[in-house]
């Protein structure tokens, strides 16, 4: 068994509930400024997470768990790594404890979401508090009846778990229904672990003072605030609620240094802004289609600049920095033809690809497949490929966004070294197109129809005709 680090307290925390698409890094940055001692990421799917690779992202000083196709998951930094607990969606064990294990050095707890407890829920959390360095807790809502509810609670204690959030409402309740502040006091007398009173924001949390007060009613150890939060995080500031305008501004400055994408950093900005929208400021933040359009609305446009130059530069320190060290795959590469060149998408026809080219070549000279080998660069996450063809390589020095583009722009080196096609638009390949006229019923208007067609003119029918005996290049290029 694994020994928790049970350095995050629950007794008297003020805490930022979970909030889908709410809870990044930018709002959780801006409530710990205001004073909330804990604070929760928005819910995120063990499928989804698993998935991820932990990257250091030395531009912005954070660590980002990136999915294959180069998203953001989540997204944390130094500052908060002692306060900020990580929540999950699981119907899985083994895949809950998976993911703890890839972020429990980045996070100070682990939490389930058990809105809805299944019998396997229980499970779930032995197997976490087991498993992994961290306090784990878990955050329900209540059921039909308070027995039920008792029982429940008493099982997940049983669990081990450092301490449990109670959203007083049941499961198909909506906000407007009245919080029931009395089972959550009822759960706070039954159980020996900290208890965390959440549901309070629409009936009974509108300042800093309210927020003791649903404490007290509740008998919980702490209070999770999420809408009140929400709609303005300066709640958990003793001295008071501070101007909207200010927050907002604060809000976007984060949103910026930490990259933010401009969809996110607008939702939240607009649940903020709530019946406000249809002032002047609330219309151009709603026409605002990117992170700088966003702060010219708010005022902050010099700052948008400075900081994206300011991030731009230290891209370009960090890529000089490791050029030597990442610019080439580890393997050596002497004797590597190289070209600077990218394949543009619309520079070539939808049915042929420069990979295609290359594969069909091979297969006409009798030579092996091309093999292709791709780095990521840890800097900036781009791509680059190496194409070894009959023994030699051949490599753009060009990074790329994608392993797909890599290759593609690996496979141009090849053929422009041996001038060959490559599938350009207005382009004949004699190779591709050789079954085509030979074909007579598969012609789609006269001889015009052995060349590319121009976009718009294309045949319904492939270009692509091999033998009866050959796997088409079309699959999965």
């Amino acid at each position: 068994m694994i020994v928790n680090s049970l350095s995050l307290c629950y007794h008297n925390k003020l805490i930022l509930a979970p909030m889908v698409r709410v809870g990044t890094l930018p709002m959780r940055l801006l409530a710990l400024d205001y004073g909330a001692d804990i604070v929760y990421c928005e819910e995120l799917i063990d499928l989804k997470m698993i998935q991820c690779k932990r990257v250091v992202n030395e531009v912005l000083s954070t660590v980002d768990f990136v999915a294959p196709d180069d998203r953001v998951v989540f997204r944390t930094c130094e500052r908060e790594q002692n306060r900020v607990v990580f929540q999950m969606g699981t119907s899985d064990a083994e895949r809950a404890l998976a993911v703890a294990r890839l972020v429990e050095n980045d996070v100070a707890g682990i939490d389930v979401n058990m809105g809805c407890p299944k019998e396997y829920s229980t499970k779930i959390l032995s197997t976490l508090v087991k498993g992994t360095r961290r306090p784990v807790t878990c955050k329900i809502r209540i059921l039909p009846s308070l027995e039920d509810t008792l029982s429940l609670v008493k099982r997940i204690e049983r669990t081990g778990i450092a301490a449990i959030a109670v959203h007083g409402r049941k499961r198909e309740e909506r906000p407007q229904h009245p919080v029931s502040c009395e089972v959550i006091k009822a759960i706070a007398d039954t159980v020996s672990i900290p208890v965390i009173a959440n549901g309070g924001s629409h009936d009974h949390i509108q300042r800093y003072s309210d927020i003791e007060d649903f404490r007290q009613a509740t008998a919980a150890s702490s209070v999770m605030v999420a809408r009140a939060a929400m709609w303005n995080p300066s709640i958990f500031l003793k001295e008071g609620l501070r101007p909207l305008e200010e927050v907002m501004q604060k809000y976007i400055r984060y949103a910026v240094q930490y990259d933010n994408h401009y969809t996110n950093t607008k939702y939240c900005l607009c649940q903020m802004l709530r019946e406000q929208l249809e002032s002047p400021q609330g219309r151009l933040l709603h026409a605002a289609q990117s992170s700088r359009e966003i702060c010219e609305a708010f005022g902050l446009g010099a700052f948008y600049e400075e900081t994206t130059q300011e991030l731009d530069a230290q891209r370009a320190k960090l890529s000089a920095r490791t050029s030597e060290e990442t610019r080439e795959p580890a393997e050596d590469t002497s004797g590597v033809i190289k070209m600077a060149v990218k394949f543009d998408r619309r520079a070539y026809s939808a049915q042929i690809t420069p990979k295609m080219c290359l594969l069909e070549w091979c297969r006409r000279e009798k030579l092996p497949q091309p093999m292709y080998e791709t780095v990521q660069r840890p800097v900036d996450r781009l791509f680059s490929s190496i194409v070894t063809v009959a023994e030699q390589k051949y490599q753009s020095t060009l990074w790329d966004k994608s392993k797909k583009l890599a290759e593609q722009a690996a496979a141009i080196v090849c053929l422009r070294s041996q001038g060959l096609p490559e599938g350009r638009l207005g382009e004949e390949n004699p190779s591709l197109h050789k079954r085509k006229r030979e074909a007579p019923d598969q012609d789609c208007g006269g001889s015009r129809a052995q060349e590319l067609a121009q976009p718009g003119e294309l045949c319904k029918k492939p270009f692509v005709a091999l033998g009866s005996d050959e796997e088409s290049p079309l699959e999965g290029w």
